[in-house]
């Protein structure tokens, strides 16, 4: 098996696995090549994704030869049974971590279904990212790996034993006998948990996934894929505080061997808020309330220091450093931990804080008068701020400039204002406002578009497109009717679009962007041509693209921030919570065709528009 020659498996051939606290990848072999514990953000204790396996997994798996492998998630939940047909018969293993009462628990069990198969688990702990070698000694029944403040008990009812600074073992399995395995962490200076029933875990997982899958309200076309999505989704937010992160991993590169490796294991204040309409559009109230209060507590304090991104508790330093002793992704180097971008202004957010909290409203959603209270804080700063220049949507590591996008949203931001106050009243200037949002429409009309391109441009002065404007009609800037939202869309599907039909975010530029050339294509930007083409009626075209997308997810329903169409591989961090996001938001907006709810109507743009 690959994982077992020291490669890591493509990214596609990962599926997750997690408890709303943290999550695992599994590879199809059985190899277990990523955990963090006991949060998204602490360090992995099996890291062999970003290098080898000496940087911790944890390997269950028939002994013999392979011949065929297939996964499936039971389901509504995130239960993962694999599949093996193998020499001797078919084995079945069954993975998962229940949803978390008090510590975290990683549960694995191997039947075998038909024949005899022996079977073979090695146990790498590796705590800090691959770097410390914990103390590792037998304890009754149970093995017991400590180091500094990192404790991890395996419970096994297969005989285990040490061998090489690893924990293995084998036996046979016949028809009909399954054995379980888990790994329980605790802090290591406190007493290790009771032993616990991996199979009344198993019950209860698929209890509980089950009845918060059965709340699901979408039932159109595409069902089985927006289900796995949404679960996806909930599979990311962290329960105890409402966070969501954006993707449960660091370091997998958008370029393969590149430098475009980032960190995405926090709460972007922008995918959340997307994350948080997709929720609550498909009846998922109570994670959007929570994830409404974590913003209020992430933000509290001075507007001007709200940041884009926070720790999943709305820890705020999350200084990116370096790990070398990590070799990477197939090699792409540096491995990162933590974000720079936490120190960025993108201007951008405010509209998306402002058009969650708007969409929310017309869902039915009890105003919260401390919500409004930041909100109005937010504006106050944002009029002062608006016309200064950013870093941009895509966190651009280059000069700060007046990004087209950025300013668009600035818009969102006052019109999504004045919408609530005119609707339900409070506390706000809206005659300031209204003031505002329309000297930002006139500007972006005026430099944001540039004539001899045909389209809105990424940059004012710029001549370049960017695939961020495809959200121009989405978020009701201008309608899709207007001759410059279509002559945009045009120009993006031919500059910006590849042979495979799918859309780059713009044409990587190191003056631009501060980084070498190079990255897949970015996935949610497809999905927003899709949105657009919808919009204009071309509702078959818009169908294919979507359809075309839906078949980059794997064999499990999971997909990255990007694709490579030249090497045909998922690139970017795994799995992506924008990029299900916009799955979820596309195939609503195919099912209902002409329905859009985020768009402001004609009549409210202001007259230049």
């Amino acid at each position: 098996m690959q994982c077992q020659r020291g490669v890591p498996s493509r990214i596609e051939d990962y599926a997750l696995i997690g408890d709303c606290q943290t999550a695992a990848l599994v590879s199809r072999s059985g190899s277990i090549d990523w955990l963090c514990l006991p949060r998204f953000d602490s360090g992995a204790c099996f890291a062999a994704l970003l290098g080898g396996p000496e940087h911790g997994r944890w390997t269950l798996a028939p002994k013999g030869r392979v011949h065929r492998v297939t996964r499936a998630y039971r389901e509504g939940t995130l239960v993962l049974d694999t599949t093996f047909e193998c020499d001797g018969g078919v084995v079945v293993l069954t993975d998962f971590m229940p949803l978390r009462e008090r510590v975290p628990h990683l549960v694995r069990i191997v039947r075998c279904t038909r024949g005899r198969v022996r079977i073979a688990t090695q146990l790498v702990v590796r705590f800090d990212y691959g770097s410390i070698v914990p103390w590792v000694r037998r304890q009754g029944e149970e093995v017991l790996a400590i180091a500094g403040p990192d404790s991890l008990r395996i419970q096994s009812e297969m005989p285990l034993r040490g061998a090489h600074l690893t924990t293995v073992g084998e036996m046979d399995l016949p028809q009909g006998l399954e054995v379980a395995l888990s790994a329980t962490w605790h802090p290591s200076h406190v007493k290790s948990p009771e032993r616990i029933d991996e199979r009344a875990m198993l019950r209860r997982a698929e209890r509980d996934w089950r009845d918060w899958s059965s709340r699901c309200t979408y039932d159109g076309p595409w069902r089985d894929q927006v289900l796995r999505s949404l679960v996806t989704l909930k599979a990311l937010t962290h329960a105890p505080t409402g966070g969501i992160v954006a993707a449960p991993t660091t370091s997998l590169p958008e370029c393969l061997g590149g430098v475009r490796n980032w960190d995405y294991r926090f709460t972007w204040v922008r995918d959340a808020a997307f994350t948080l309409i997709a929720l609550i559009e498909n009846g998922y109230t109570e994670e959007a309330l929570a994830w409404r209060d974590w913003l209020l507590r992430a933000v509290a304090g001075d507007p001007a220091k709200m940041q884009i991104l926070y720790g999943v508790d709305g820890f705020r330093r999350v200084e990116e450093q370096k790990i070398e002793w990590l070799p990477g992704y197939e090699g792409a180097r540096p491995v990162r931990i933590g974000n720079a971008a936490h120190t960025q202004r993108q201007l951008d957010v405010y509209g998306e804080i402002m058009d969650a909290m708007h969409q929310a409203r017309l869902r039915g959603f009890p105003p919260d008068p401390k919500a409004w209270d930041m909100a109005c804080a937010l504006l106050d700063h944002l009029e002062a701020c608006w016309a200064d220049a950013d870093d941009g949507i895509w966190e651009m590591r280059g000069p700060r400039r007046q990004f087209t996008h950025s300013k668009m949203m600035t818009w969102v931001a006052f019109d999504r204002a004045v919408k609530r106050v005119q609707a339900i009243g409070g506390a706000g200037d809206v005659e300031r406002w209204k003031a505002v949002r329309d000297r930002i429409h006139e500007e972006v009309c005026r430099l944001g578009f540039d004539a001899s391109v045909g389209a809105f441009v990424q940059y004012y002065g710029s001549k370049e497109l960017d695939a961020s404007l495809l959200m121009m009609p989405l978020v009701g800037f201008l309608p899709v009717t207007d001759p410059r939202v279509q002559s945009t869309v045009a120009a993006i599907q031919r500059d910006l679009v590849t042979d495979g039909g799918l859309v780059l975010r713009y044409r990587t530029d190191r003056e631009v962007d501060g980084l070498p050339e190079g990255e897949g294509v970015f996935l949610p930007c497809s999905f927003w041509l899709a949105d657009d083409l919808a919009l204009l009626g071309r509702h078959d075209e818009a169908c294919r693209l979507f359809e075309r997308l839906l078949g980059l997810c794997n064999d499990v329903g999971l997909v990255s921030e990007e694709y490579d169409p030249h090497a045909r591989r998922l690139v970017g961090n795994f799995p992506q919570a924008f990029t299900h996001v916009s799955l979820v938001n596309c195939a609503r907006q195919l099912a209902e065709p002409g329905r859009h709810k985020r768009a402001v109507s004609s009549r409210t743009l202001p007259a230049h528009a």
